[in-house]
């Protein structure tokens, strides 16, 4: 077909249509990144120096006649895309996949996959030697961290506050947030719900350095060491001309039924970034990925678009380490609870890495 696609973002959703586009289309995919972060993994590697090593993909295995050009992308518009180096990549089609920043370490905070081991290395020993651990939110992120750090140091004391009254915020089961909850406390998890902090802590997070800090409802917590654990933010700043018309106060992207970029006919986008009222989740990026490749060959090949996209329930897969964890997913009568060894074979004990591996050709950065 011969169509440049630019693709601006190397995440979950922009890797995935990457590689569907790449037989017949000149793909470029702009990430500033020199590799794919599995972050659905990355807490396993925060506290497992072998998973540290495994959760990044060199993007070259994605392409036979693609490329990924290492940059940042500083203006997007309908016909092409600026980068902080200087290059503008003209294209016929664009696709934001930006997706979304999320505190460390969640998402790596560095653009360079050995920096990134790096950095896990040194939390991982300020963990190693912290006897009680504070985290900020009760989401799947806090959860799921709650669980990797009592799975490799069992005697090591958490405290997960949020204000909320219950843990993952949601349109989630009773019986999800209840399996999670009783599972986290019979591994000596606190949680300090319902109240907030009258502060935050006074040192940095993620260093060993003793701290006190005291709820609203006034309950005091002493602790070695903290993370933040909820605040996700759209990158969508880069957008320019009539594609910033799209652009919400909150930072996502209004997109049509399509996955098009409101007001553009060339312009998608996928994944976080977007505004479809779902959770904001690795496979709906995917799935995103799926309707935009469809809808760019019908471009391509003269046609109307005519994929749409159908927003997924509330489901969310929630491990506790290696063996624990619950979760939610679409059933035939509704969503369905899933215990901790359905988790653990879902997601839990490899946390979706085989698949990446095989999408990436399994080349390392």
């Amino acid at each position: 077909m011969g169509s440049t696609v630019a693709i601006v973002g190397g995440g979950y959703g922009g890797v995935a249509l990457a590689r569907q586009l790449d037989p017949d289309f000149d793909v470029v995919l702009i990430d500033p990144r020199d590799a794919f972060v599995h972050a659905v993994a990355a807490l396993r590697g925060l506290v497992d120096a072998d998973w540290g090593q495994r959760i990044y993909f060199g993007y070259e295995g994605l392409f036979t006649r693609g490329r990924h050009l290492r940059d940042r992308a500083v203006a997007v518009e309908a016909g092409g895309v600026a980068t902080a180096g200087g290059t503008w990549i003209d294209a016929d089609y664009v696709v934001l996949a930006t997706g979304s920043s999320y505190p460390y370490p969640a998402k790596p905070d560095t653009e360079d996959s050995a920096d990134s081991q790096a950095r896990h290395a040194d939390t991982r020993a300020e963990l190693a030697s912290s006897s009680r651990v504070l985290l900020l939110g009760a989401g799947p992120v806090g959860l799921e961290l709650a669980g990797e750090i009592t799975e490799q140091w069992p005697d090591t004391e958490v405290v997960v506050v949020d204000p909320a009254d219950d843990v993952l915020g949601g349109r989630y089961l009773p019986e999800l947030r209840r399996s999670l909850s009783e599972q986290l406390t019979a591994r000596g998890v606190r949680l300090e719900l319902g109240s907030a902090l009258t502060a935050p802590p006074s040192v940095p997070p993620g260093i060993h350095q003793p701290f006190s800090v005291t709820t609203q409802a006034g309950v005091r917590i002493d602790a070695d060491l903290w993370f933040r654990c909820y605040g996700v933010v759209p990158l969508s700043d880069m957008l320019r001309g009539e594609l910033a018309a799209a652009r919400r106060p909150d930072g996502h992207v209004e997109v049509d039924d399509h996955l098009r970029v409101v007001g553009a006919s060339n312009v998608f986008a996928v994944g976080d970034v977007t505004a479809v009222p779902e959770p904001k989740r690795s496979k709906a990026a995917s799935d995103h990925a799926v309707v935009v490749a469809a809808n760019i060959r019908a471009l391509a090949a003269g046609r109307p678009v005519e994929q749409v996209y159908r927003p997924g329930g509330d489901a969310v897969l929630v491990p506790l380490g290696s063996t624990g964890g619950a979760s939610q997913v679409p059933g035939p009568d509704g969503p369905v609870v899933l215990g901790a060894a359905e988790t653990a074979r879902y997601k839990g004990d490899d946390l979706l890495l085989g698949r990446f591996a095989e999408l990436f050709a399994a080349s390392a950065p």
